[in-house]
């Protein structure tokens, strides 16, 4: 089994990828088909790992809809054809820094309980 540090950072990484391929904002999201799928992947991964973390970890942290993130990923991956692009704009707006929030605090965390230093 994976430490659930490497799907936080999976989960941490794909957030700064799509960040990344977003920058040019929204209607340069919304007009190139290749910065679409790329978002779209990096979303896939991330809802993936999320799925990957232990249930305890998951329940220690009910300020991250871990339900939601779920649906997005089946929406993704099972409607593909069916994906909003002006709705993954809005959740990579909206969603996805509260969520980087979460996440780092998340590993900071995990690694000060590996180090030995209160949490």
């Amino acid at each position: 089994m994976k430490d659930d540090r490497l799907y936080l950072l999976h989960i941490v990484e794909s957030m700064e990828r799509i960040a990344a391929y977003t920058a040019g904002g929204r209607d340069s999201y919304l007009s190139d088909r290749k910065t679409q799928d790329a978002v779209v992947r990096n979303l896939q991964t991330l809802a993936e790992s999320t799925q990957r973390l232990a249930p305890d970890l998951k329940a220690r942290h009910p300020e991250i809809d871990w339900v939601a993130i779920a649906g997005l990923r089946n929406v993704l991956v099972h409607d593909y054809l069916g994906v909003n692009q002006v709705r993954v704009w809005e959740i990579v707006e909206q969603s996805l820094p509260g969520l980087k929030h979460k996440v780092s605090a998340i590993q900071r965390e995990l690694d000060a309980k590996n180090s030995g230093a209160p949490s």
